[in-house]
């Protein structure tokens, strides 16, 4: 976390401290040598002193390491094929396998739906050859729908006139 860059002695983020002028690296190592053997607690990425474990032996953190699943959860982890009946399931099981099961689940899904993709990519290639045998297109269509209505819209104009 130290660093030494010319005559600046950057300590943490924001906080500098300045050497003499022109002062040696080695200088500054020496000056900062007894700091760290003076047992300073070192903080982890979380911010929290890393080694500061419970205090006391009344003071224990504990992180919750099961979780009470719901009924989704239990159909995922069903589906999953972690536990073959709903009776096998525990009452509490650990995060880790239901975040397992839902990585699965999501897996599977997105399987399933390139699945009915491809399905229904052939289903419209289907259906587009047999329109072509009947000799439809979209253009046909277009035209015959716009006939139609200029027709209607003439017949319409024709009764107002009247």
């Amino acid at each position: 976390m130290l660093m030494v860059a010319e005559s600046l002695l950057r300590l943490r983020p924001g906080r500098v401290l300045s050497c003499a002028p022109r002062a040696s690296r080695a200088t500054a190592r020496r000056w900062l040598a007894p700091l760290s053997s003076q047992g300073l607690p070192r903080f982890s990425s979380s911010g929290t002193p890393s080694g500061s474990g419970p205090q006391g032996p009344g003071k224990v953190h504990r992180v919750p390491g099961e979780h009470k699943p719901s009924q989704f959860d239990k159909k995922i982890l069903l589906w999953t094929g972690r536990f073959k009946a709903v009776e096998d399931i525990p009452p509490r099981i650990p995060p880790e396998m239901i975040d397992a099961a839902r990585n699965k689940a999501r897996v599977k899904a997105c399987y399933i739906m390139i699945g009915l993709t491809i399905i229904a990519c052939f289903a419209v290639i289907a259906s587009a050859k047999r329109a072509v045998e009947r000799h439809e297109s979209l253009t046909s269509w277009n035209l015959a729908k716009k006939a139609k209505w200029r027709e209607e819209a003439a017949l319409a104009a024709q009764s107002k006139t009247k």
